[in-house]
């Protein structure tokens, strides 16, 4: 008689070294940092406090602007929603000292999580108080990262976002800008928002991507999610992608997982939010594991956890659970998530040690056991 092997649990997650590369600031707030920027602001709830995170409920958000990005994106009214919630409660940070507090609160948030390193996405057309100074809205964000890293907590780089519904020429006066400031804590140029309502913009973004290549950023683009696998070419060919973000859709076409095993380039791949959004249908249509038969270098990340009420290691365990992965997978998941990330030379190769070390002891402990 064969016997199920042991679930993998989240404490046996939580002590694997990693790092999370696709998760977006703006879905990150816990509901205490949401009341108490709320009563800090005199700004009404949109909501009863209880069901606040359950945006389905919600139409109207004080918003001076209702942008059309975001970190997710099907078209679907759900969307419409979950956007208008972003933009409401980033409005809710409206000082350098709250915006520090924010990044402080997600930095602490991942290292309850085994998260060493993360590059977190900021995309600022949220941030309805910063409008028109989103550099300033980077070094208050910077300055809460630099005092959660003297406090030995996980360290963070940033990837600045475009929208996809931005122009051309506001998109390539932002990067100039981003070159040119040399902010040290922003590491990558990304861009996001709903696929499906924009259409292919990569044409649209490549001098934008061009000068942040050439300011020695790197290039994250979300991409292969609402829409096919034409937006995650687009991203790899017109604006020099290293990492994708979401590109689940690859798997409809083979000469793309060719490109991207070819090129190196690894998805940060999101099932829980890919299942909640309905890019499919639940967790056995989706097609993590084909991925990883194929040979794409694939990392397990939650997109905007808070919203969705999970965490990092909530959703490794589900896709553990559902997907029959193994601790050696854990494992791989975690050595991945390293080599993907935009850390540092130094700081990449030191981690991997870390967590080379943790999978030895592990062994060790089993086998004296």
């Amino acid at each position: 008689m064969s016997i199920a092997p042991a679930r993998i649990d989240e404490q046996t997650i939580r002590a694997l070294p990693k790092a999370e590369v696709h998760v977006h600031l703006e879905g990150t707030f816990s509901l205490i940092d949401l009341l108490t920027l709320a009563k800090e602001n005199g700004v009404a709830l949109p909501g009863p406090a209880a069901t606040l995170f359950d945006i389905s409920t919600h139409t109207d958000f004080e918003t001076p602007e209702v942008t059309t990005g975001g970190g997710t994106g099907t078209g679907s009214a759900g969307l419409s929603g979950f956007l208008r919630f972003l933009d409401w409660q980033c409005g809710l940070v409206r000082t350098p000292e709250q915006a520090a507090r924010v990044a402080y609160a997600f930095a602490a948030r991942q290292s309850a999580s085994g998260v060493r390193y993360s590059d977190v996405i900021v995309n600022p057309t949220h941030w309805n108080a910063w409008r028109g100074r989103d550099l300033a809205l980077m070094d208050a964000l910077s300055a809460g990262f630099d005092e959660a890293e003297q406090d030995g907590l996980c360290r963070v780089g940033i990837a600045y976002s475009l929208l996809r519904g931005q122009t051309a020429a506001d998109a390539e006066d932002a990067v100039a800008r981003l070159a040119d400031a040399s902010l040290r804590r922003v590491v990558a140029l990304s861009v996001d928002g709903d696929e499906k309502t924009t259409g292919r913009t990569g044409e649209k973004f490549q001098n934008a991507f061009a000068i942040a290549a050439s300011a020695g950023l790197h290039r994250t683009v979300h991409a292969g999610e609402s829409s096919g696998p034409e937006g995650v070419w687009d991203a790899i060919d017109l604006l020099q992608a290293e990492r994708i973000d979401h590109g689940v859709r690859a798997i409809e076409d083979d000469a793309l997982i060719a490109r991207l095993i070819a090129d190196g380039v690894s998805l940060g791949v999101c099932p829980r939010s890919n299942i909640t959004l309905g890019i499919y249908d639940g967790w056995a249509s989706h097609p993590l594991p084909r991925l990883l038969a194929a040979g794409v270098r694939v990392t397990l990340n939650t997109d905007d956890p808070a919203p969705m009420g999970t965490s990092l290691e909530a959703d490794w365990a589900v896709a553990a659970d559902q997907f029959g992965f193994s601790h050696d997978d854990m494992v791989g998941f975690a050595r991945r998530s390293l080599e993907a990330s935009f850390a540092d030379d130094d700081l990449k190769r030191d981690l991997l040690t870390e967590l080379e070390a943790v999978v030895t002891a592990s062994t060790a402990a089993e086998v004296t056991a």
